[in-house]
């Protein structure tokens, strides 16, 4: 038999009594507490540091949502350019070219218009004239080599701000405020893509130094250099504008207006944030090199074009810009991006730099060699004190034309079925006896490819091309495609 198990201790009945009122009254207590409401979204902190492929959070609909939810467009984009009375007649024809709407133009003169400025034809809708007020007493300008304007081009920075134009319902309100020379141009599909990669309601200063080691040495390597634009996110510019005149007071000594606003940035705790896709072009003579070897950033800007040889060859300078930006519509995205592909049969190496130059060298021709800017050009400052440093890469160029690679420059381009075909005919070198021109009988190549979307936060890849197997020696047919995943861009064997 199974001994019985002692028995529990019972626990006094009358204290286990009380306390199940206050048992109670504690459950209650607990079921009906309040329950915080979460903390409110944190807007400008949540948009700044979410990656730019990831889609807005949600919000509560509310009377600001509209605006901090929707996509930057040319619309929100306000653009101040520098020009005179004097350049004025010599640039329109430049900003007609790339300039148009739905973006917005105040052009900022020293006097008012000449009245044929417009006669020949009509101004681009969103451009609108002013004249600037600068007291030139109030700001000295003590620089040796500059020039007095250089204060009144600073303070297009605060003026264009002050103007009534960018406080209407339509168009919308202004994101981004670009500063700019008249004789920069702007490809603006690109320059929307690079803005949009930041988030507006952020202090961003955006540009590029110079292309000269000497110029970033003399003027600074840490601003953003006019002529290839200057872009600011529009609530800095409002900033900007309540300081500037402050700051000119304290910088007489800085060569032009560019400085003057990087030193003003610098004290309200703002850096420059470098886009490549920016040019100054403190270059002279030929710039093919530069050019034919374009980072993979989209192209933005180009400056200095009437310092520079005709961007093609056998053209004036204002048809070959003409020209370049019949390319540049076709495929902003693509326009001056450099592709590489080898032809082990033929023993070849093409280097393509769309909507601008092919170049076709027999054998194989590294891939970073290509990369490297050929030193078309000479420097901006010339004499005996020059130097001949860059800001990046370069590669020696022959002089002797007969060691260089065939050369080939875009003739026509046209669109369909999903294609782009651009066609780029040979110019053939003049002093090179024909039996020692490379490749003499080639004397054109046709390129295909599909328009280059960008997406912002997507990371950027070159783009692989093929030579097609029916080429002739007299006529090449090259396709663009994207790599694949593991392809390498080498010639194999």
């Amino acid at each position: 038999m199974a001994p019985t198990p002692p028995s529990r201790p019972r626990l006094p009945l009358r204290p286990l009594l009380l306390s199940l009122p206050l048992l109670s009254l504690l459950l209650l207590l607990l079921i009906h507490r309040p329950h915080p409401s979460p903390p409110p979204p944190l807007l400008a902190t949540a948009t700044a540091t979410r990656r730019d492929d990831e889609p807005a959070p949600r919000r509560a609909a509310s009377s600001l949502a509209p605006k901090a939810t929707t996509t930057t467009t040319l619309a929100h984009v306000v653009f101040g350019i520098a020009s005179s009375r004097r350049t004025l007649p010599l640039r329109l024809p430049l900003l007609r070219l790339w300039l148009r709407p739905p973006a917005r133009a105040f052009l900022f003169l020293d006097g008012p218009a000449p009245a044929a400025a417009a006669a020949s034809e009509p101004l681009p809708p969103n451009l609108r004239f002013c004249v600037s007020s600068t007291d030139a007493s109030r700001f000295p300008y003590t620089h040796p080599r500059g020039l007095p304007s250089a204060v009144r081009v600073a303070r297009i920075a605060k003026e264009l701000l002050q103007l009534d134009d960018h406080h209407h319902a339509t168009p919308p309100p202004p994101r981004w405020l670009v500063l700019a020379d008249d004789d920069t141009a702007f490809v603006l599909p690109n320059l929307l893509h690079t803005l949009s990669r930041y988030d507006w309601r952020e202090p961003w200063y955006l540009g590029a130094r110079s292309e000269s080691a000497a110029q970033n040495a003399w003027h600074g390597f840490a601003m953003a250099y006019g002529g290839g634009g200057i872009a600011v996110s529009w609530p800095l510019a409002a900033r900007l504008a309540r300081v500037l005149d402050s700051c000119l007071l304290r910088y007489p000594h800085l060569y032009g207006s560019d400085a003057r606003i990087h030193a003003c940035l610098a004290e309200l705790g703002v850096e420059l944030t470098h886009e490549p896709g920016f040019h100054q072009i403190d270059l002279h003579g030929d710039i093919s090199g530069l050019l034919r070897a374009h980072p993979l950033t989209p192209l933005v800007s180009l400056h200095h074009l009437d310092h520079v040889y005709p961007l093609y060859p056998g053209m004036d300078r204002a048809t070959a810009v003409k020209h370049f930006f019949r390319a540049a519509n076709a495929d902003p995205a693509r326009i001056l991006q450099q592709t590489v592909c080898y032809d082990h049969s033929k023993a070849i190496t093409v280097s393509i730099a769309w909507g601008y130059s092919v170049q076709v060298y027999k054998g194989n021709v590294l891939l970073p060699d290509l990369l490297a800017v050929q030193k078309t050009f000479v420097p901006w400052k010339r004499g005996r004190n020059a130097t001949d440093v860059f800001m990046f890469d370069t590669k020696h160029y022959p002089r002797d034309e007969c060691k260089r690679a065939a050369l080939f420059f875009l003739k026509s381009i046209s669109s369909g079925e999903g294609k782009i075909k651009s066609d780029y005919t040979r110019q053939l070198p003049r002093k090179c006896s024909p039996n020692l021109i490379p490749l003499r009988n080639l004397h054109q190549i046709k390129v295909a490819s599909e328009p280059l979307h960008l997406v912002p936060g997507k990371a950027l890849r070159r783009h692989c091309c093929d030579v097609v197997s029916s080429s002739s020696e007299t006529n090449m047919d090259v396709n663009i495609r994207k790599c694949k995943e593991d392809e390498l861009i080498a010639m194999h064997s």
